[in-house]
This record gives C-alpha cells, structure tokens and sequence, in this order.
C-alpha cells in the first residue's frame, strides 16, 4: 500500500516538473490550513473615568456682559507668540489645538459646539471649552464713509488664540478612533491651522523638540548668533525674538528651527 501511494505522489510530482512548476510534493496545487486564535489589543481601562452631569459643550454668549463697550487698539500680540495658558490636558484624553494665531469669531464657537453636541455620544463622550467667549471688540466703519471721522464703532468681538492653545478637550469612555473623524472635521473648519492631539502626542511633541536642541550638531543657533549680536543684527530684533529665540514670526510658528 505503502509503495503505492510513493508511486502515484512520484508520477504527480514529475507531471508537475514537466509542466515547469516548482519542485516539491505538489507546491502549486497543494493548499496547507492552519487554525489559529487572533490576538486583539485589550481595551483601555475606564474605571477611573468619571464623566460630568453636563457632557455637552456650553453655549457662548456672542459678546461679553460689560456695562460700557470701550473700544480697544488691534493688539496683534494677542496672537503672536505661544500660548500661556490652556496648553495642557486637564480631564480629557484628547483636544483640538491650535498651531497658528488667529481669531475666532462667535460664528465658529457656535460651529464647534453644534458639531460635536450633535455627533458625539452623551453617555460615554464629555467635551469642555478651553477658551473664553468673544471678548476682544472689532470697531468697523459703515460702507461708503469718508476718512477720517475717528475711530468706528464696534461690529463684533473675536477670541484670540495663540499656538499651543486648547481649543475644545474631549475624554470619556472613548478611543481615538470613535472621535478622531469628527474633531478633525472641526479643526478644519477653523480660521487658523489646527491638529488633534492625544496626551502622547502631545509629550511626544515636546519630546521632539527637546531631543532637536540636545542633538544639535550646529552650533550656531538663533540664540547665540542673536545674543552674540553678530554684525550688529540686535539693532533689527525686536524683544519678542529675543524672547523666542526666533521661533515665532508674528502668528506662525516654525517647528524645525532650534
């Protein structure tokens, strides 16, 4: 029996030769199955998470409740430079922020809390504000005016954003993956270039820039060529690129420069 089985695998073998398939008991026709069990990624822990009595972002009053409006100067450094405040996670696992200046007006705070009061789920999703409502006035003359005449009067208020600004902080009993589309939808809508981040991202961020100074194989650096005031440049500097080591250029930033 044993001898037969030898011959016909033999004869099938040497039909699969001739054919110019490759050697062996049958590579080409011969399917080996394997059963197995697929290994999945044990789910995150929630335990500790504890979601509040109102999940949903708060509605933002369109201008600020002031007894007198005054009327203010541009003040560009609103928006210039990094942020100081609200640039770091409080309770929530993942936020919008911002990696420009710019202003944002009532009609986008508005957009942002439709969008995700209306997308995310309230029984395992919370999301907070990490800005202030409009505050800042924006004077506007009226179609056809003359110059001169003095300041105009105020149209709106805007909020201003630095770069590293919180914008909206989400957490809950959810992944990166149920909510990543529809803050990222959010963050394109915004006047001003915006990323999602998680709390890794975000170390992994200033992890990068910090290993960008320590590695460093040039030593000539914004820093020494300014404070070394070479060929007189500190003439031409003004304080805020003292400050920031010529990081920041008005509203934007550059991430590479050391």
């Amino acid at each position: 029996m044993m001898s037969f089985i030898k011959a016909t695998v033999g004869g099938l073998t040497g039909i699969c030769r001739v054919h110019g398939h490759q050697q062996g008991l049958l590579p080409s026709h011969l399917k080996i199955l394997a059963a197995g069990l697929k290994i999945y990624d044990i789910p995150p822990d929630y335990r500790d998470v504890v979601l509040p009595e109102k999940p949903k972002l708060k509605f933002v009053n369109k201008m600020p409740n002031l007894k007198k409006a005054k009327r203010e100067m541009k003040k560009l450094r609103d928006i210039q430079g990094p942020a100081k405040a609200a640039n770091n996670f409080t309770t929530g696992q993942y936020a919008i922020v911002a990696m420009g200046g710019g202003y944002l007006h009532w009609g986008h705070i508005e957009m942002m809390r439709l969008t995700i009061n209306r997308k995310m789920d309230p029984r395992t999703t919370f999301a907070r504000w990490r800005i202030n409502g409009p505050y800042k006035p924006i004077t506007r003359k009226g179609l056809g005016q003359r110059m001169g005449g003095g300041k105009g009067a105020i149209d709106h208020y805007v909020t201003p954003v630095r770069w590293g600004r919180f914008i909206v902080e989400v957490g809950g009993k959810v992944e990166l993956g149920e909510i990543e589309h529809l803050l990222t939808d959010v963050a394109k809508k915004l006047p001003f270039p915006a990323k999602v981040m998680t709390r890794e991202s975000l170390v992994a961020l200033q992890q990068k820039q910090l290993d960008l100074e320590q590695n460093n194989q040039n030593p000539w650096t914004f820093k020494q060529i300014a404070w070394g005031n070479m060929l007189g440049m500190r003439k031409v500097l003004s304080p805020f690129d003292l400050h920031n080591h010529g990081r920041f250029t008005g509203k934007f930033h550059f991430p590479g420069r050391v």
